[in-house]
């Protein structure tokens, strides 16, 4: 399991996905083992804007191949600014465009306030999906 999470990690190094590890066994761990639940190893958590904070449990094969397809499906992609015509959805074309209409201070006053609001807000998960959405293609411009 171990090669082939090293593999993943360094699949997606440059990308918007975090692959990451954590040694459950370490003193320095503990606390983030126990706030996530961990009970056995190893275990995989994702962390998505509908999973929240605590994450979901995944329970895939634990072959490359298979991690790397359940991390194109489930948590890669999403909107890439300079392709939007083959990655963004209907809702994020016009934002893309009222952004860069407005200029680089409203962009970075927009990013602000969507990231403090991600982290404070209590919303549906709709809602807190758009907003990372949003959030993704404001980092982009």
């Amino acid at each position: 399991m171990k090669p082939a999470w090293d593999q993943l990690m360094s699949e997606y190094a440059d990308s918007n996905v975090v692959v990451g590890d954590v040694d459950c066994t370490s003193d320095e761990a503990k606390n983030v083992c126990e706030e996530q639940e961990v009970r056995g190893y190893p275990t995989i958590k994702y962390f998505t804007a509908e999973t929240g904070p605590s994450g979901e449990a995944y329970n895939g094969g634990r072959s490359f191949d298979q991690l790397k397809e359940f991390v194109e499906d489930k948590l890669a992609g999403g909107c890439t600014v300079g392709s939007e015509a083959d990655t963004c959805d209907e809702k994020e074309i016009p934002y893309i465009e009222k952004m860069k209409a407005k200029g680089e201070d409203a962009i970075a006053k927009e990013l602000g306030r969507l990231a403090e609001m991600l982290k404070t807000a209590k919303m549906a998960a709709d809602k807190k999906k758009w907003m990372v959405q949003r959030l993704n293609i404001l980092k982009q411009l």
